[in-house]
């Protein structure tokens, strides 16, 4: 486990923009080179227009020129006690922008667990597939 991953994500989401929902999400993936990049969850009042943490993270990065086979870890921190995992949405685009066999680190206020990217989303749909 990368301490200074899941410290990222947990710094990430202390930059959530989250009038709404009040649910503040921080992610954040480690590349091979030791660089760490981060995003949070930004809302909007037209809801279906808000980001979640882990496509903002990704997002960012993939603009800044991270590839796919860059990425070595990835964690998504909330404030909860709780685990809480990605949604849906971020599980797909994760599927697709991070490698399969990628340890996702899971973090609340109580607990970290490592899952595989692969495990997130079974038979999930790739570019294979169309």
């Amino acid at each position: 486990m990368n301490e200074a991953l899941i410290h990222a994500a947990k710094a990430a989401y202390q930059k959530a923009y989250v009038p709404y929902s009040k649910f503040p999400v921080g992610a954040a993936i480690l590349l091979k080179n030791g660089d760490i990049h981060t995003g949070a969850n930004i809302e909007n009042a037209s809801f279906g227009l808000t980001i979640c943490a882990e496509r903002t993270c990704l997002s960012h990065a993939y603009s800044m020129g991270v590839k796919k086979e860059d990425i070595v870890a990835m964690a998504v921190a909330t404030p909860q006690s709780h685990q809480v995992s990605p949604c849906g949405a971020c599980r797909q685009f994760m599927r697709e922008l991070v490698p399969l066999n990628t340890p996702i680190y899971l973090v609340s206020t109580k607990q970290t667990d490592e899952i595989k990217n692969d495990d997130l989303l079974p038979l999930g749909f790739d570019p294979d597939d169309l």
